[in-house]
C-alpha cells in the first residue's frame, strides 16, 4: 500500500462553476485514494480578490454554489466542507483534504 502525504492539497483557477466541478471531481478521487469517506475532512480556501474578479467579469456565484453544496452532501462526509475566505491574491480555490489513517 502506498503512503499518502497528509494533507492532500490542490489549487483551482478559472471560471467559478468549472472550479467547483473540478473540486468535486478531485474530492471523488481523494476518497478513492483514502479509501473511506468517514476518514475525510475537507477545507476550501477561496481567494476573495480572485472571486471579485470573477464577479466583476459577470460570473454568478449562485446557483452554482448552492448546487455544489447539494452535491457535496451526497458524498456522506462526516462534516460539511469548511470554507475559509482569504484576503490575499492567489488561485480562486485551494482544496485541502485531511484524513485519518
Amino acid at each position: 500500500m502506498t503512503t499518502l502525504p497528509a494533507p492532500l492539497v490542490w489549487t483551482f483557477d478559472g471560471p467559478f462553476e468549472r472550479c467547483l466541478a473540478d473540486i468535486e471531481d478531485t474530492l471523488r478521487r481523494a476518497i478513492v485514494m483514502v479509501g473511506d469517506v468517514s476518514r475525510v475532512a475537507m477545507l476550501i480556501d477561496l481567494s476573495l480578490p480572485a472571486l471579485k474578479q470573477r464577479v466583476d467579469a459577470g460570473e454568478a456565484l449562485q446557483p452554482a454554489w448552492g448546487r455544489f453544496l447539494e452535491r457535496m452532501a451526497r458524498y456522506g462526509l462526516p462534516a460539511s466542507p469548511r470554507v475559509r475566505h482569504l484576503r490575499g491574491a492567489g488561485p480562486l480555490a485551494t482544496l485541502v483534504i485531511a484524513y485519518r489513517n
